[in-house]
Parts: structure tokens; sequence; C-alpha cells
């Protein structure tokens, strides 16, 4: 991380790009760091079942992080095992049908379902990233801001990289440069 100076062993102040020391991004840093350092050791432990992220937590603290964690993890096997029932019900199928509209139909569901895979297979790759945010301790913090993203956007999509504003930012910029 080349835009951080060390302090001390225990305090790190974040050196944006304009030379100015930010203490909220330097705090943010010890809390990546000791989210990251506690993850392991509450792994061992089991999360409880009732458990959800509040406001008045630590953000990314080791049960929020262990959480979302779980939750990825769950909905990634879930992905995994509809693709196994596609593949399955797709070798199954009997394409040998006499009648026309019937084939036809067979050959539209499989086509339908071939998509379906095709974006769930999108999803994978975000869903694997998100798992490696968690590791590498930036899961929760917007890819471009660096600023926190809000519990409640993590809990509908927690595969988001961005904050609410950047990911608006972006939707903006996308529609001003898209090929109409």
């Amino acid at each position: 991380m080349k835009n951080k100076k060390l302090l001390s062993d225990t305090t790190e102040i974040a050196e944006p790009k304009n030379g100015k020391a930010s203490e909220t991004n330097g705090a943010k840093a010890a809390a990546k760091a000791k989210a990251k350092a506690g993850a392991g050791s509450i792994a061992q432990n089991m999360l409880p079942d009732d458990y959800r992220p509040s406001e008045d937590e630590d953000f990314m603290n080791p049960l929020q992080l262990l959480y979302f964690q779980k939750k990825l993890e769950s909905w990634k096997a879930e992905l995994l095992d509809d693709a196994s029932d596609t593949i399955t019900g797709l070798s199954q199928e009997n394409l040998h049908q006499p009648d026309q509209m019937d084939r036809a139909q067979i050959e539209s569901n499989a086509a339908l379902d071939l998509r379906t895979r095709d974006r769930e297979r999108k999803l994978l790759q975000k869903i694997e990233a998100a798992l490696r945010r968690i590791d590498d301790g930036s899961y929760g913090y917007c890819v471009e801001t660096d600023e926190p993203i809000n519990l409640r956007r993590l809990e509908a999509r927690p595969i988001a990289s961005l904050s609410l504003h950047a990911q608006e930012r972006h939707e903006r910029m996308e529609r001003v440069h898209r090929d109409d």
C-alpha cells in the first residue's frame, strides 16, 4: 500500500493522492486490520443463528465479516446446485419427440435455462470476488471512494463493491456513454 505512512506500531494514517492525510481513512485502515486479525478466531466459534449486522457495531467487525462470508458461501452453493440440476436435466431430456411443438418447447426451455446459467456464472464470479475482498480485508468498503458501504445495501446485495453514491455515478456515466 504505497499511500500509507506508519506513525506508530498501532496507528496508521492513509495518505490520499492529494498528499493530505485523513484521520478517517487511518481509522478505517486500523479497523480493517483489526477485523482481519479477528476474523480467523471468530470463525472457529459459531455465528448466532439470529445474528444480523447493525449500525451500532463497529463496521466490518469479525462477526459481520463472518455473517457476510456465510451468506455469500450459501448463495454460491445454491447457484452451483442449480447449475448441476440444469446439467442433469439437459442431459436427460429427450429431444426425439414425434411432435414438432413438443420438441420446440423443449429446445426453448433448454435455451432459457442456459441463458439463466450464464447469468449465474457471472454472478458466481462476483461472489468469488466478494469472498476475496473478505479475505483481504477490503469487503464492505467502496472500491472507488474507499468509504464504508451501507449495511442495508450489503444485506440486500452482498456482492456490492460500490457505495450507493458511487454506483449511481457509475450508472449515470454508463447512460451518458452508452451506444444507442
